[in-house]
């Protein structure tokens, strides 16, 4: 075997583990979470798009469904997203006549989103089956492991964002 052939196979050989049981579990943990919310973002992504929508799109039409009219950096923090990303979105629901902005009277700097009649008809119309779709993937868990694993996905989330952001 040449020197070449011999430090390829060097450099394909799996690494040694070199972590500890503890942050094992974490890193199981860590990739646990991250395949099942791609698993489940790309599942309702696919049901959205029955709709004719995309996933931000329809959570910023029903963020404003159910919370009514938002400043656009409110809209941005309730879908996690950035501004930019809001004001995409944005143009091409209003492109659609689902929602407008406007200006606050109060305050002519900040812009608000409000659905338009058409949107709001649409999410009345596809929430029921959006709602009855979510519980269909969910009922992997019963309900109370369900409530289980809300009340730790949450105690976790806080923990990080009171203490390592």
């Amino acid at each position: 075997m040449s020197q070449l052939e011999s430090t390829q196979h060097d450099l394909d050989k799996p690494a040694e583990r070199a972590w500890t049981d503890d942050q094992d579990v974490a890193l199981r943990l860590w990739v646990t979470l991250a395949r099942c919310y791609a698993t489940y973002a790309k599942a309702i992504a696919a049901k959205v798009q029955d709709y004719g929508l995309t996933t931000p799109q329809f959570g910023t039409l029903e963020a404003l469904y159910h919370l009514g009219p938002l400043s656009l950096g409110e809209l941005a923090e309730k879908l996690l997203v950035t501004g930019g990303n809001v004001t995409y979105v944005m143009d091409r629901l209003e492109d659609q006549g689902l929602v407008y902005r406007y200006r606050r009277p109060d305050d002519r700097r900040v812009i608000l989103a409000r659905l338009t009649s058409e949107g709001r008809d649409l999410v009345a119309e596809v929430f029921p089956s959006h709602t009855s779709y979510i519980e269909h993937l969910s009922r992997h868990l019963s309900a109370d492991e369900q409530n289980e694993l809300s009340g730790l996905l949450k105690t976790l989330g806080m923990g990080i964002q009171t203490k390592d952001l």
